[in-house]
């Protein structure tokens, strides 16, 4: 029943997407641990064919970044590119998570939400960084005008 239960569980969480890295540079040189650096992932918008996003952000280093207790700063860059025909699959509410990722052990995540500005025929990503107790003003947007794709 657990089982069942678990599995119900995950199938109720919204769809969201996977980050492929890009790659990495290294900022800071540490003795012990890995370096603290700067990543670029890459993700398609689960519900929208033909969008990727790229973003970038700092993942920390050293014995606790290693060990995955550390907690990265909240700062992203994001840009999201029309990389094919677009076409929705399903319907999706304005502010809807399409990518999350843990940046601490516990309590702050950095998140990618989507927007429709429907006046201008457009999506909009927005990434920010949040926290249980306290978020972060920090965050980048990126814009994509739903355009015709031609087949070249």
């Amino acid at each position: 029943m657990r089982l069942f239960k678990g599995v119900m569980l995950c199938l109720a969480l919204p769809l969201m997407a996977q980050a492929e890295e890009i790659g990495e540079v290294s900022t800071v040189f540490k003795w012990l641990g890995p370096n603290d650096k700067i990543v670029v992932e890459a993700f398609d918008d689960p519900k929208v064919e033909g969008v990727t996003c790229y973003l970038s952000r700092a993942k920390t280093g050293g014995v606790k970044g290693g060990l995955g207790l550390a907690e990265d700063r909240a700062e992203a860059s994001i840009a999201c590119r029309q990389v094919g025909p677009i076409r929705f699959s399903g319907e999706f509410k304005d502010g809807e998570e399409v990518f999350k990722e843990r940046t601490s052990l516990v309590f702050k995540t950095m998140q990618v939400v989507r927007f429709f500005d429907q006046k201008r025929n457009t999506l909009v990503y927005l990434v920010y960084s949040d926290r249980v107790i306290e978020g972060s003003p920090q965050n980048a947007v990126t814009a994509i005008p739903i355009l015709p794709w031609s087949a070249q």
